[in-house]
């Protein structure tokens, strides 16, 4: 009875640390978030804080190389949330692809 309690256990065990794995991100869907947070911020059309959620949730346990590469998707899409010419194309890709990080519920006010 014992050993069936433990095994049960066990198998609990492996099942949540599973689960918690897989809600563990790419390096590039980090890298991508930091992108579309230079652009909402720049751009100022959508609320950032489930980017901001996100952003630091996975932030945890990254390489020091893919942090660095993230900051830098971010300051590059402020630089180009500035072209007046690419304002469109930038906005379509806020409001699409990246709401795939802005939260669970994926609801995010467009101001």
């Amino acid at each position: 009875m014992k050993v069936a309690a433990i095994a049960i256990a066990a198998l609990g065990l492996v099942a949540a640390g599973q689960a918690g794995a897989a809600e563990r991100a790419s390096d590039l869907d980090y890298m991508k978030a930091n992108r579309c947070k230079g652009l909402a911020e720049t751009l100022g059309s959508v609320d950032t804080a489930g980017l901001d959620t996100y952003l630091k949730a996975q932030k945890k346990g990254r390489q020091s190389f893919v942090l660095e590469r993230g900051e830098s998707e971010f300051d590059k899409a402020r630089r180009e949330a500035k072209s007046p010419d690419r304002k469109d194309r930038l906005n379509a890709e806020l409001t699409g692809a990246c709401m795939a990080y802005m939260g669970p519920d994926k609801a995010v006010a467009v101001r």
